[in-house]
């Protein structure tokens, strides 16, 4: 499907606006976090095996890097798929996944500390982030996969994987999330996250866990959402 083109420049106070804003916010807020770990902490297991927190503050650092390659890439003649057709199931098949983890653990032993490691995706979303600021609405790019996409809509995605990996890193870590409001409100509506499940006493921070499976539900929970009829958006 062709995604719609915005009518605001992404410089304007728009809902573009409101991504990066959210973008700048999770970047900077996982950039102080890292920065604050020790060589041990950065050793630890994520929920996301067999990736510890080096690699995957790596593969985060990757991910928003694809900003860059693909605004230095020709742009593509039309946007192929919105940010809610990214995350489908050829992205997650095993090659994809056995290739993701090779990546992450091939570039992150290229590192000679955690300092380095966090100085590298401070480096990689400040970059990103200028290259980004007073992009036309229609800027279109290629991602990974080979899809046209607006750059509007892929700064969604990358949102999306600051907050979610960024709930990983908190729960290897054993600590509290951090999770900006600016992001949680884009990746609470990206993953259809229903207003109407605010009763259940989740924050947003909750929600999204709940929403994208790093916290289980209770039963209770599961039965009240089954109620209500509301779904979210699933990965693959």
């Amino acid at each position: 499907m062709n995604a719609e083109r915005p009518r605001a420049a992404m410089s304007d106070a728009s809902s573009e606006d409101v991504v990066l804003q959210a973008f700048r916010a999770e970047s900077s807020r996982l950039s102080e976090v890292l920065g604050e770990l020790t060589e041990a902490q950065f050793a630890l297991a994520t929920p996301c095996p067999p990736w510890n927190i080096a690699e995957m503050a790596v593969h985060i650092t990757s991910a928003v890097a694809r900003v860059l390659a693909g605004l230095a890439a020709p742009a593509p003649p039309r946007a192929d798929i919105a940010a809610a057709d990214y995350y489908r199931p050829t992205i997650f098949d095993d090659a994809a996944n056995a290739d993701r983890v090779r990546m992450a653990q091939r570039d992150a032993a290229t590192y000679q500390n955690a300092t380095a490691i966090t100085a590298a995706f401070d480096d990689t979303w400040r970059r990103t982030d200028r290259a980004i600021s007073g992009q036309p609405a229609d800027r279109l790019i290629t991602t990974r996969w080979g899809d046209g996409i607006l750059l509007s809509e892929f700064m969604i995605t990358r949102v999306v994987e600051l907050a979610l990996h960024g709930l990983d890193i908190a729960i290897a870590l054993g600590a509290s999330a951090w999770t900006t409001p600016e992001a949680a409100a884009v990746v609470g509506d990206f993953l259809q996250i229903d207003p109407a499940a605010t009763h259940l006493g989740w924050d947003h921070r909750t929600a999204l866990a709940k929403a994208s499976g790093r916290a289980a539900l209770s039963t209770r929970e599961s039965a009240e959402l089954a109620r209500l009829n509301i779904t979210w958006r699933r990965f693959g």
